[in-house]
């Protein structure tokens, strides 16, 4: 189980202070320290399960199909694109198990105007969920107010129904950018800072994730999404502080069968 360590502490620290600094907002903006409780799997994994389906080829029986298996297995949500999200409502209608779909994805190079329109399509179709990609350009840059704006702008058309999650792609970022766009998250108002797209040089790995729960505790929720092989590889993100696992593999990680796909 994670426990942070005094430099990683000293880094969050130091982190924070730069972020609210380049956004003009005094430290009782996002307060220190952040306090950190040792995390557990609670019940069952499915009910961590974000099953996903992002190729872009995938077909609409495709779609129906992952979603058949989340009835069947009873996880958490489905995750696919705009252009399937109608299937997937359709197809979990009267279930407990949310839609989620893709905004900016995968690259999140978007201006903030076209990402808040395609969710406001989105949330009109009355999907549940939102999984937007941040522009890692911008954050790579130090340009905090210009990201921090990104995700507003989302938020906003997302509204207070609909959950968001926000992408940072670690795979490209430093341990310092990965804190500076997790504090930059909960900032700007979204439920959930989340790892990975899934089409970059790597997925989730366990560090992300510790990183992620040192920067926002329990001030926002973490998905660890790609990069996990096993059920041994999903409980430890769990127990690193993830409260949902993006996987097109759900099913095998139940039966405890290694896969090597997102």
């Amino acid at each position: 189980i994670f426990a942070l360590t005094s430099m990683s502490q000293e880094l969050v620290q130091k982190r924070v202070e730069l972020v609210l600094k380049g956004l003009g907002k005094d430290a009782s903006a996002y307060p220190l320290p952040i306090e950190n409780k040792p995390s557990k799997i609670n019940g069952s994994l499915s009910n961590y399960i974000d099953h996903t389906l992002l190729r872009p080829t995938a077909s609409a029986s495709e779609i129906i199909k992952i979603c058949a298996e989340a009835k069947e297995h009873n996880f958490r949500a489905v995750c696919v694109h705009g252009s399937r999200a109608k299937i997937a409502l359709n197809e979990l209608k009267g279930t407990s198990i949310s839609v989620a779909v893709v905004v900016g994805f995968p690259l999140g190079s978007a201006t903030p105007a076209a990402k808040a329109a395609e969710a406001a399509e989105l949330v009109k179709l009355g999907v549940h969920e939102l999984d937007m990609v941040i522009n890692q350009g911008l954050l790579i840059e130090g340009d905090y107010q210009a990201v921090y704006e990104d995700i507003r702008a989302v938020k906003a058309a997302a509204g207070e129904k609909v959950i968001l999650k926000v992408i940072l792609e670690t795979a490209v970022l430093s341990p310092e950018q990965v804190i500076d766009g997790s504090v930059l998250t909960v900032l700007a108002g979204a439920e959930f800072v989340k790892t990975s797209t899934g089409f970059s040089t790597r997925g989730a790995i366990l560090d992300d994730v510790k990183l992620m729960k040192a920067a926002v505790g329990s001030r926002a929720e973490i998905k660890a999404a790609g990069g996990v092989r096993s059920y041994q590889d999903a409980v430890a993100m769990i127990e690193a502080g993830a409260t949902r696992i993006g996987t097109s593999s759900g099913v095998a990680l139940l039966k405890g069968q290694p896969t090597a796909s997102y």
